[in-house]
């Protein structure tokens, strides 16, 4: 490779693992080995990974980070395998770590009308209180799911 010629990918990829994987402790003598061992990989696939020759199975990418110590993002954006700007967009969340208002949740469900706002805070309501009424009878005896009937 010539100064003019960018890395290719497998290259990158080696800049990304060897030293994170020297900062792991695998060093000197059967540090491929015990890598390989640790990732799960081929130490065949290890060798040619750490001299830039291959880039190992994406499979084993998420081993392969944990037996080195880095996020898996973190050395697919390293090794130039993806952009952080598509991983921001691809692991925004859709779960939300704050509950939300009855209100909240009607408007994200997109219910405007006064009525149907009505009975959406009522049926949730009415789950509420079944599910609390329901809670006791699981610990006591061991049942689980199912709606009560009403008497």
């Amino acid at each position: 490779m010539t100064a003019d010629t960018p890395p290719t990918r497998a290259q990158r990829f080696a800049a990304a693992v060897a030293p994170a994987a020297h900062r792991a402790g695998y060093t000197g003598r059967g540090a491929n080995a015990r890598l390989a061992r640790d990732a799960g990989i081929p130490e065949s696939t290890v060798s040619r990974m750490m001299l830039g020759k291959t880039i190992p199975d994406p499979k084993s990418f998420e081993a392969l980070a944990r037996a080195i110590g880095l996020p898996v993002a973190e050395l697919l954006v390293e090794a130039g395998i993806v952009s952080a700007e598509s991983l921001t967009e691809s692991t925004r969340s859709q779960v939300r770590s704050q509950p939300i208002s009855l209100e909240e949740a009607a408007d994200e469900l997109g219910i405007t009308d006064p009525i149907g706002r009505e009975m959406f805070y009522g049926t949730v309501e009415r789950l509420r209180r079944q599910g609390q009424e329901q809670a006791p009878n699981r610990a006591d005896n061991g049942t689980s799911g199912g709606v009560a009937a009403e008497q």
